[in-house]
């Protein structure tokens, strides 16, 4: 037997010995997929396969050059095997990689010059404006990134114009369908293409130019596809065409994890890989080598849950481990000191060394055993960006490290410095940073010669750029800065009468800020969502004047991004999207806000399929961790400006009870399965005060609370208190009557605090 099958598992030799024919690998999460894919390249290889002949594609560049390194190492290895063979590296590459390449031999035969350019992201943003200003469409009606994600789409489905306009079906659609052509065809003119141009002018090769196509299907014979799960029609159909003369075909992936059904990935793919190949093999990994088997077993039962997903059972020889910890927080604050807590305990054990090499009996692995030493062992998933700021919040504030991963630090997105910009100007005229940051967001059709014109007069007058408008609007009050200063006039005036949060929902309205954020991209979507979790910072501040209330709000937002400068160098906490987790694994994993319309996403509520998709995310989530997985959930939720009391997510509910550790949690063992908190919209918790109660509270009352000492009512409405309590640390907080632990304190009574 070859020495490349030292270390593989039974299905993994099986996999790297099949060669010949079209080949499924079910692949379950850290079942070593990567290790089957790099041998069997090997292997062929070792078998007498030129090099040359051999193909593997996968989706990042960073994925890519792992497989390269891995297949170069094991050539190496075992090179005595090899002596007889052109050992040069096959190639392993990213679909559009590939595409590159193809198109620089045979680009000229559709009429393109070798020398063709790729436009990024930015050039094509550019070439759409230009084109919408040329129709004279306004972007505020015609939003060019929306513009160009159908336009993407429709290249994924390899839709040409013309095709696209016998589809189009709604208004935009039509419009669409007249700016596709003109965009194209400015694109042809620039000797130019964009990303998704690679793949479908590749596939338009092959098609008019059969003799192309032979070309490479002779020079490809043996093809592997990585992460097949994730293809779209378009990769799709390229792996189609060009695998169809010899057939030796190995796709790699799990449907279990297709996690990216918005970016246009069809997980179809992958379920009727047999429909197209009829004599395909397929092998099922099932080992898990990651996780213990608390997590594996926890896993399956959740994703089992839905309906289209192939037969595979996750099992693991490691240990059995700790149940999965639930943890009930009293709101998004308490959710971080909760996470907080267990970073500090676990970093603070001192484990002993796991042999990997000693067979260790399945009985669980005790806290004082599991193994952690520093804060790169931790990872943070959470469904959206906009639940990052209470957790950096809490970073900061104990002084814990962390790094954002596949996202940016929340006071630094664009979006939040944009409001803040807004807010500080309106707060003080003479903030002329703040000025220039918004003077065109969104764009107003300012040119630079009318802005000239006003840092001229401030020169002149040796006054801010607010009170240069100001003098100029006197001069002519039909000056092309007309609108722009009377609205922040209108601000200026709101600022006494509204509090901070509602002064944030006005602006974005009256600025057309949140049109402008929504321009019909997920990315849109989630910059509005990162806007509403600024109001809920500011939604503290509520139960204070309206002009206090902006003025300690800019100062919390001050300290706390002053603080946010730590050093990159030391070990840190990871906090990243479940979405950005996909591939990785770390030894413990928090997931954070398990509630209905957080995760699973509001959006995902009606529609089955989507929900589907957000349970892979759960599954995903939950086997990227190697030792112990805390579920975290808040009973009461400050989000969007909106204080929410949301039920447990279904997911939670369908982890079966003998996996969990509920003893930090509102529910015990025997409610875990069955709690109507899991079912219903609304709950009432055992607390000091219930519901029926509520009115035992009022304005000016002094209150304790279990954990955050003593405060004082300062608003109520409905069933949420306003309390701003003496603990500066704790400051202002929005409180469920019926669900907080709250006393009255009475006057002459004395609070002993432990």
């Amino acid at each position: 037997m070859s020495d490349l099958f030292q270390n593989l598992n039974d299905k993994q030799i099986e996999g790297v010995r099949t060669l010949n024919g079209p080949l499924l690998v079910i692949a379950g999460a850290g079942s070593g997929k990567t290790k089957l894919l790099t041998h069997r390249v090997a292997y062929l290889i070792e078998q007498g396969v030129n090099p040359y002949n051999v193909l593997a594609v996968t989706f990042t560049n960073k994925a890519a050059n792992e497989m390269k390194e891995r297949i170069k190492g094991l050539l190496s290895t075992f090179n005595c095997q090899l002596s007889t063979v052109n050992c040069q590296l096959p190639i392993v590459s990213t679909f559009h990689s590939l595409c590159v390449q193809i198109l620089k031999q045979e680009i000229h035969q559709l009429g393109y010059e070798k020398n063709f350019l790729i436009y990024d992201t930015a050039d094509t943003l550019a070439l759409i404006k230009r084109i919408l200003k040329e129709k004279q469409l306004e972007e505020k009606h015609c939003n060019p990134k929306t513009v160009l994600t159908y336009i993407s789409q429709a290249k994924n489905q390899l839709l040409d114009p013309k095709q696209y306009r016998k589809i189009a079906r709604t208004d935009f659609q039509e419009q669409v369908a007249e700016l596709y052509p003109l965009y194209q065809n400015q694109l042809r003119q620039a000797g130019a293409l964009d990303f998704d141009d690679l793949i479908m002018q590749t596939v338009e090769l092959f098609r008019q130019f059969p003799l192309v196509l032979d070309k490479y299907q002779e020079r490809f014979r043996y093809l592997s596809v990585d992460e097949y799960q994730d293809t779209n029609f378009a990769q799709y159909t390229l792996v189609k065409m060009l695998a169809e003369k010899y057939r030796n075909l190995c796709v790699i992936g799990d449907d279990w994890q297709s996690i990216y059904a918005w970016r246009g990935a069809d997980m179809r793919n992958i379920l009727d890989f047999e429909k197209d190949y009829p004599e395909a093999k397929v092998i099922k990994l099932e080992q898990n080598y990651r996780s213990t088997q608390t997590i594996i077993e926890a896993a399956n039962q959740v994703i089992k849950n839905n309906s289209h997903r192939t037969e595979k059972t996750l099992w693991t020889e490691n240990l059995l481990g700790e149940k999965i910890e639930l943890v009930t927080a009293l709101d998004e604050r308490d959710e971080g000191e909760q996470i907080i807590n267990r970073i500090k305990s676990l970093v603070k054990t001192v484990p002993p060394q796991i042999d990997s090499t000693i067979s260790y009996p399945s009985t669980p692995l005790r806290a004082s055993q599991l193994p952690a030493t520093s804060y790169q062992d931790f990872v943070l998933l959470y469904r959206t960006h906009a639940q990052t700021r209470v957790l950096e919040e809490t970073f900061l504030r104990h002084g814990i490290p962390y790094k954002i991963v596949g996202g940016v630090r929340f006071y630094e997105r664009k979006e939040i410095k944009d409001v803040l910009a807004y807010l500080r100007l309106v707060y003080n005229s003479n903030d002329d940073v703040s000025f220039l940051r918004i003077i065109n967001v969104p764009p107003r059709r300012l040119g630079s010669k009318s802005l000239e014109k006003v840092q001229n007069l401030t020169l002149q007058k040796k006054c801010s750029l607010y009170e240069a408008l100001r003098i100029i609007q006197e001069l002519d009050p039909e000056n092309a800065f007309k609108d722009f200063y009377q609205m922040l006039k209108d601000l200026k005036k709101r600022r006494h009468e509204f509090t901070a949060s509602a002064l944030i929902k006005y602006l974005i309205k009256v600025s057309k800020y949140k049109d402008f954020l929504l321009d019909g991209t997920e990315e849109g979507e989630e910059r509005l969502e990162n806007v509403r979790e600024l109001i809920s910072v500011a939604s503290k501040y509520d139960g204070l004047e309206p002009g206090i209330s902006l003025a300690i709000f800019l100062e919390e937002v001050a300290l706390v991004s002053d603080l946010d400068q730590l050093d990159e160098s030391q070990t840190a906490v990871t906090l990243m999207t479940l979405h950005n987790a996909k591939g990785l694994e770390f030894p413990y994993v928090f997931i954070v806000g398990l509630e209905e319309g957080i995760f699973p996403h509001i959006r995902s509520q009606f529609n089955p399929e989507e929900l589907e998709e957000e349970r892979r995310l759960m599954y995903v989530g939950l086997t990227r961790a190697r030792f112990k997985v805390f579920l975290l959930h808040t009973q009461n939720r400050l989000l969007y400006g909106d204080s929410q009391t949301n039920p447990l997510s279904r997911f939670v509910r369908e982890v079966p009870s003998q996996y969990l550790d509920v003893s930090n949690s509102i529910l015990d063992n025997q409610q875990i399965s069955h709690s109507p908190f899991l079912k219903e919209r609304s709950v009432s918790h055992p607390a000091k005060c219930q519901l029926s109660n509520v009115n035992c509270f009022s304005s000016g009352d002094r209150v304790s609370h279990q954990s955050w000492g003593v405060g004082q009512v300062v608003a109520c409405q409905g069933d949420v208190l306003t309390v701003i309590f003496e603990n500066k640390k704790i400051g202002l907080r929005k409180l469920a009557a019926n669900i907080a632990p709250l006393e009255k304190v009475k006057s002459n009574e004395r609070v002993l605090r432990e």
